[in-house]
């Protein structure tokens, strides 16, 4: 019997159907002698009338066939990559007191991304490119209906009065920078209210440091613009908000970066990259507390999923842009 692939495009995705008659799989294997239809002819594009790349002599034109304002960035491997600045968004994950701050026990290697993440989203504001945050944010409604399985994973003591929703108690903190441990070697310190485990409203579940004032300002600008998420992933489910801001707005194009590389970030990475986005994961702007082996896993299966960067690689590019008229 002899087979081939068409494609019946329902808006999208497309759903193919085996239909007899054309291609063969004799000897073991088939042999590719009609593309799908409503699929381009030219080896050169990848997908459909409706989501496409083009690969170039170097790199890859990810405009989907309108290149007005766009913009090369250079990537270390597969690049560079063309794209539109108003269909491209920097996505900032889950960089808030509770995983950061050291008055409750933050990651330091998290804090540490902080500075190049600013200037990461200072480049992008300035090219005409959305920030996009997404955190734990949770409501009553999401706590009644949290799986098991995550109750226990943020667990203190392993019983469930210690996950999500339960109380965090009094921190203290540097009366002078209330981003710092207290000292205790001085009685300049001031006393915060923790609030509820990374229940939506609360101190633990703002972003950290320097990125509060950036976020709030940002998202007063309109140059940013912020979605709690339930899960960790930010793209999870049939549709979050954070999707639903995406498909609005007809973004295309997503950078990553956050805490924790490996869970959240790489989860909401994952999850964008099922859903037809374009992925790439920014190293130096991304941490974790886990083992290095997980974040070598990561590093491996981003580069097949998208592109992996440094900013320091395509940062220039972004600046040169935010120059022209």
């Amino acid at each position: 019997m002899k087979w081939t692939v068409v494609f019946q495009l329902l808006s999208f995705p497309l759903v193919a159907l085996l239909v007899p008659g054309v291609a063969s799989l004799e000897s073991g294997h088939q042999q590719h002698t009609k593309r799908a239809n409503g699929v381009s002819t030219d080896p050169a594009i990848f997908g459909n009338v409706l989501n496409s790349w083009t690969k170039l002599s170097a790199g890859w034109d990810l405009t989907r066939g309108d290149s007005t304002g766009a913009i090369t960035l250079p990537m270390p491997r597969n690049g560079p990559i063309v794209v539109r600045p108003n269909k491209t968004a920097l996505v900032i994950i889950d960089m808030q007191n509770f995983f950061l701050h050291p008055a409750v026990g933050g990651d330091p290697k998290g804090r540490a991304i902080v500075p190049t993440t600013i200037n990461l989203i200072h480049a992008f504001r300035n090219a005409g490119m959305p920030v996009v945050w997404t955190n734990w944010g949770l409501t009553e409604f999401d706590l009644v209906n949290m799986p098991p399985a995550f109750i226990r994973g943020f667990s203190k003591d392993g019983s469930s009065q210690t996950s999500f929703g339960s109380e965090m108690g009094d921190v203290l903190v540097s009366a002078s920078d209330e981003s710092i441990a207290a000292d205790h070697t001085t009685s300049k310190n001031v006393t915060i209210d923790a609030g509820r485990l990374l229940v939506r409203g609360s101190w633990n579940a703002q972003p950290w440091g320097d990125l509060l004032h950036e976020q709030v300002s940002g998202v007063a600008k309109g140059t940013d613009f912020y979605f709690n998420k339930n899960r960790l992933s930010g793209m999870w489910g049939t549709g979050t908000p954070m999707q639903t801001w995406l498909q609005d707005n007809s973004m295309t194009t997503l950078f990553f970066g956050g805490v924790n590389i490996d869970q959240c970030v790489w989860g909401t990475l994952l999850d964008s990259y099922y859903k037809g986005y374009d992925v790439i994961l920014v190293d130096d702007v991304s941490a974790t507390t886990s083992p290095d082996s997980a974040t070598q896993m990561v590093n491996f299966n981003a580069v097949i999923n998208g592109w992996r960067a440094n900013s320091t690689d395509f940062i220039a590019a972004l600046k040169t842009a935010a120059k022209k008229p």
